[in-house]
């Protein structure tokens, strides 16, 4: 779901309900708080847009990009329906 554009892996996720793309989202921030990477997130109620980059290596994609974005798809199966 992810793909590589501009230096940043994006990905665009749809959800049930506000609710549900809140809880998603929040199980990113627990997720990247563990892994000391933080993502951009941009919520509209049920939709979840999604931009990571390595801002320590001048915003490119990095390997850090890549394990929070498996993390991210691994929280969004509990999702998808």
């Amino acid at each position: 779901m992810f793909r590589e554009e501009d230096n940043k892996l994006k990905a665009e996720f749809k959800l049930k309900n506000f609710k549900e793309a809140f809880a998603f989202i929040t199980e990113i921030a627990l997720s990247a708080e563990q892994q000391n990477h933080h993502p951009k997130m941009i919520n509209e109620w049920n939709v979840v847009q999604i931009e990571l980059s390595t801002h320590d290596a001048s915003n490119i994609v990095t390997e850090k990009d890549h394990k929070l974005a498996e993390s991210i798809m691994e929280a969004f199966k509990k999702y998808d329906r």
